[in-house]
This record gives C-alpha cells, structure tokens and sequence, in this order.
C-alpha cells in the first residue's frame, strides 16, 4: 500500500494502540477487547485485509501481541438498514469534491453507520480512496459539505475553517420570535449534555456566536438565515432553542422526543439547512462560492 494510499484509508479506519496485557497474539487481544465482535468476524476481516498494522500492511492472524502496536480496523455493521434518501454530487474537480447531503444521512462512519454514509458512497461514486470531509454537518441537517480529493493540497483547505477564512450561511424555519428585533448575535458558552448526544449552554466564557437574521415570515413560522461564527456542535439548535425558537421537528431540542438510535420519521425532517459556502480559493486565490439546491418546506 503506497504512503498516499495508506494515509487516505486511515481517515476511513478506527485506531487501536494495543493496551496492556498477556495476549499472545494481536488477534486475541482483539477479541477480548471487543467482545461483541466473535472471534470468526475478526478472523474473517483479517482475511480480507480489513486489519491493518501501523504501516498500513494487512496483519496476519498469528502478528505477536506487543503493548502500544498501532493498529487500524474497518468498522462494519451487519445488516446495515439502507438510508433511502440521495446524494446530490454538486461540484468536482481535482482537488475538491461538493456535496448536497440529505436530511438522516451520516457525514462519516459512526454508531451503527458505516456504508451507509456520505464519505462511502461518495468513495464508491467517484472511486476514490482519497476523500476526506474538510467539515461536518449533522446527520438531520441537510446541505452543502466539501470533501477534499487530493492529500496534495487538503492541508491548504483545511486551514480555512479553523481560521474562520469560510463564511457558512444556513437556513432554518422555527416558530415566530416577534419580541425580538434583528438582525441580532446571540453568544453563549456551549459544552457537553446529557445525554452524550446533546450540548447545553451553561454560564462562563462565551465560546460560541451565531448571526441571526429574519428572511421570511409565514405566521407562526419564519424562516431564518444563520451565520455561525463558530462551530461547535448542535451549535445553531440550541441557539436558537435559547432564543426561544426551536428549530421545527428537532428530535433533541428543547427536550429529547426520540432517542439517539430511533427510527427516523423520514417526513418529518429537521429544518436546516447548510444553505451557502463563500471563501477565497487558497490554491487558485479565486472566490468560490456554492449553493445548496435544497428547499425547506414550510
């Protein structure tokens, strides 16, 4: 496997550093470590290379345990539930790749989702083991993402987003907040909740700030354009559940109606939308700028 190769797979791959033990091989150490997983699914995924050592090279089911021995292991879900909604490939060339990505489809590989994400079936798409997301979106929300085609340059468009050099616009509708006047910012400090799936906003240091603006109404529901400043995760839901304002069908905010691993309600999405990304190309220096080509429905 070629380093480029190898490094691309890796972004796609769980890491293991081997903990303490008196394993005899890496394979033992495996199964005892995640004992849900039987010892003839492990044997089968050594077989068809879905193990890797630290270089990369497929292990060998008798590779000797050794404390620390990075490891590399391809996540699989049996019986994996297809998600029935598509993709929409809206850009491509040889260093970045854009995306319409529906409501209920995972950005990368997690929980009980694997293949049926946009990473994989973009990788299967395009047939291109390189592909990386520069960012996230949550799996309800629907809208733009852009992956990076070329390890070559990823570095250069990574830095946009840390840097805020990316000005990302979404959209949402949420009921009516006509004792409020905008455009306004709201800034708060967001950490952990509970349960593990939820952020709260608690007293401190602000570390977040989002731009709110009124673009249409429609009786009790308007339909908002939001500027993240930053972006910390569920970021814009507990916005704007904190300016009383919950984003319409929010499975997890003010309260959580369904749990974590529920069935999706496939007519009853969140209404968000990442609706427009703008930045100056760091490899061309030209603008680029993209727009989602989903609607909200009111």
């Amino acid at each position: 496997m070629s380093t480029s190769t190898f490094t691309a797979a890796r972004h796609q791959a769980s890491t293991l550093h081997l903990p303490p033990g008196a394993w005899l091989t890496v394979l033992d150490c495996l199964c005892e470590r995640f004992s849900a997983i039987s010892r003839e699914q492990w044997l089968d995924r050594i077989a068809r290379g879905r193990v890797l050592d630290g270089e990369g090279r497929p292990i060998s089911v008798d590779l000797p345990y050794k404390e620390g021995l990075r490891i590399h292991y391809f996540r699989e879900v049996p019986d994996e539930k297809p998600i029935p909604v598509q993709e929409s490939i809206l850009y491509v060339d040889d260093h970045l790749v854009v995306v319409d990505k529906p409501h209920f489809l995972p950005v990368i590989p997690s929980g009980g989702y694997v293949e049926q994400t946009l990473l994989r079936r973009l990788i299967r798409r395009l047939d291109n083991p390189h592909l990386v997301p520069l960012h996230r979106i949550d799996r309800h929300t629907a809208g733009l993402v852009i992956f990076s085609a070329d390890p070559q340059s990823r570095s250069a468009y990574q830095s946009l987003f840390p840097t805020r050099q990316i000005e990302k616009r979404y959209e949402a509708i949420a009921p009516a907040l006509p004792q409020l006047s905008f455009p306004l910012v709201h800034k708060s400090r967001l950490v952990d909740g509970v349960p593990f799936f939820r952020t709260q906003e608690v007293e401190g240091t602000c570390n977040s700030e989002t731009l709110v603006q009124v673009r249409e109404k429609n009786g009790d529901l308007w339909r908002y354009s939001l500027f993240p400043v930053t972006g910390k995760k569920h970021q814009l839901r507990v916005h704007m559940t904190a300016l009383g304002a919950s984003i319409c069908n929010d499975p997890f905010y003010p309260q959580v109606s369904a749990d974590a691993d529920a069935e999706d309600d496939y007519d009853k999405p969140l209404k968000l939308l990442a609706q427009g990304l703008r930045f100056i190309d760091p490899v061309t220096g030209q603008e680029r700028e993209f727009e989602s080509r989903i609607t909200l429905q009111w």
